[in-house]
């Protein structure tokens, strides 16, 4: 099922990313993961696609499994730093052969030997060919809730974004953030701006210390200090801390869903006793 039909039809959803393995012998450990989270009947899935499209084969027979075997509607991720036109095209194909429709197309991040193709040079560039190539699949696209860290202005991130919903992105999804109000203050900005896709709100549970210093690097997101509170409390216990990361992104998710941001897309990390306790945390709000 395609995405958007999934976000229009359903007044809240819950949905969650799981990344492939990096080796082959890292695949049987990561398909049980992924099968467990797929068993909470989450309303889509994403898999990631590694730097240079390094995971790609496993990424598609992932996404292939818990669309045909777990009937969980899957959105395949697709970066484009290292990837020419060709290889979009050719894993374009590849997704549709086993039945995907729907696609995450991102620029991604650098690979560390720091080779990039300049066939596109943004993520709206690849949106507009893969509209091109194929009118019918559904397209998702990724926004910062502050700013891509890479953009002095934000007022610059949100044009941009704009040609990406323009070039044909059918719904957004957020980085990770931890202050609600920075969600609200950047919904009405991009809403301001003529942004009128759905936009799923993008929460990662923080349930170890090391997590925090990756988190923030990756988002820039801004740290609100009962955020600090709880790392400094409890960072030194991993149970503690596991549990307050927990309740603190189920927190987070109620505040949103409470005030209309009813799309929620929680960064897994591949762990399923984690999806587990979120989703129970809202089993009613969910019915």
């Amino acid at each position: 099922m395609k995405i958007i039909d999934i976000l229009n039809s359903k007044e809240v959803t819950l949905s969650f990313e799981v990344f492939p393995p990096k080796t082959d012998a890292g695949f049987a450990s990561v398909a049980r993961a992924t099968h467990k989270i797929a068993d909470l009947h989450p309303a889509f899935m994403s898999v990631t696609y590694g730097a240079a499209g390094s995971t790609s084969k496993n990424t598609a027979q992932i996404a292939a499994d818990l669309q045909n075997i777990y009937d969980v509607s899957v959105l395949a991720h697709l970066t484009c730093v290292a990837s020419d036109k060709a290889k979009v095209a050719e894993m374009v194909r590849l997704y549709q052969s086993i039945g995907v429709e729907n696609i995450m197309a991102l620029r991604g991040d650098v690979p560390k030997d720091g080779r990039v193709c300049h066939d596109y040079t943004y993520a709206s560039d690849m949106i507009a060919d893969i509209r091109e190539q194929a009118p019918d699949l559904c397209i998702g696209g990724a926004c910062y809730v502050e700013g891509h860290v890479e953009c002095t202005r934000q007022s610059d991130d949100i044009k941009n974004l704009k040609k990406k919903v323009d070039a044909g992105c059918d719904f957004l999804t957020t980085q990770m953030f931890f202050d609600n109000n920075m969600m609200y203050n950047f919904l009405y900005k991009i809403r301001a701006a003529g942004i009128e896709v759905p936009v799923c709100a993008g929460i990662m549970p923080i349930t170890n210390e090391n997590q925090v210093r990756r988190s923030v690097a990756l988002s820039g997101a801004t740290i609100p200090q009962r955020f600090r509170q709880m790392v400094d409390r409890f960072g030194d216990d991993p149970e503690k801390m596991k549990q307050a990361g927990v309740i603190y992104a189920t927190g987070q998710i109620i505040d949103l869903i409470a005030n209309g941001v009813t799309h929620i897309h929680v960064y897994s990390m591949n762990k399923p006793d984690i999806a587990a306790a979120i989703r129970d945390n809202l089993s009613e709000i969910l019915k």
